[in-house]
C-alpha cells in the first residue's frame, strides 16, 4: 500500500474531515509559534535517553538543523493540507528515522511530548467552548501522524528482510536506505 492510500484509510478509521482540516489550519495562528519550543523539548526528552542521545548528538551541528526540520514538521500539522504530498513526506520522515536505527520505540513515546505541550498550550490560549473541536481535530492529525511513520517502519522492515537481511536491526536500516532511494527517484 502506498502513503496516499494509507492516508486515505487512516482519515476514514479516524474519522478525519474537512471540519477537522479547517479547525487545524484556523489554528495554525496560535500554535505555530510554539513550534520551536514544541522541537527543543522534544529533542531534550529524546536526549535523556542513552542510546537516542548517542545518536542524535554523534555529528556536530545535527540536532540544530533536526530543531529546524521539526518546527517545519509541526508547523505542518497546521496547514490544512492533508493529501498525497503529505503523506509521502510523513512516510519519508519514518524512513529515515528507520535508516539511522531510531525505532518506534523512541519516536511514539517522545510524541506523547508533542501532545502534552500542544494541549496545554490550546487549553491556555482557546477558550473553553472552543477547546473540544480543537484537541479532537489535533488527535486525529497525531494518530495518523503515528500511524504513517509506524507504516514506513514496518515497510522498512519487510523490505529489508525481503533483500535477505535476518538481523531485525540491520534489515530496518537497509531496507529504509533502499526505500528512500526509491522517493529520490
Amino acid at each position: 500500500m502506498n502513503a496516499e492510500e494509507l492516508l486515505i484509510r487512516l482519515k476514514k478509521r479516524t474519522r478525519f474531515q474537512s471540519c477537522h482540516e479547517v479547525t487545524l489550519q484556523e489554528l495554525s495562528k496560535t500554535m505555530c509559534p510554539i513550534a520551536q519550543e514544541v522541537a527543543l523539548a522534544f529533542y531534550d526528552y529524546l536526549g535523556l535517553d542513552e542510546e537516542t542521545h548517542r545518536l542524535i548528538w554523534a555529528v556536530p551541528g545535527r540536532v540544530e538543523r533536526l530543531y529546524t526540520t521539526f518546527a517545519n514538521w509541526y508547523q505542518e500539522l497546521f496547514s490544512g493540507c492533508y493529501d498525497a504530498a503529505y503523506a509521502k513526506r510523513r512516510f519519508r520522515i519514518g524512513l529515515v528515522h528507520a535508516r539511522f536505527g531510531i525505532g518506534p520505540r523512541y519516536l511514539i513515546p517522545a510524541m506523547g511530548i508533542v501532545q502534552e505541550l500542544s494541549l496545554e498550550h490550546l487549553s491556555e490560549v482557546l477558550k473553553l467552548h472552543q477547546t473540544l473541536e480543537a484537541v479532537k481535530a489535533f488527535e486525529k492529525i497525531i494518530t495518523i501522524e503515528i500511524a504513517l511513520i509506524e507504516e514506513s517502519y514496518l515497510a522498512a522492515l519487510e523490505h529489508g528482510l525481503s533483500l535477505g537481511h535476518n538481523n531485525i536491526p540491520s534489515a530496518l536500516k537497509r531496507g529504509a536506505t533502499a526505500l528512500l532511494q526509491d522517493f529520490q527517484t
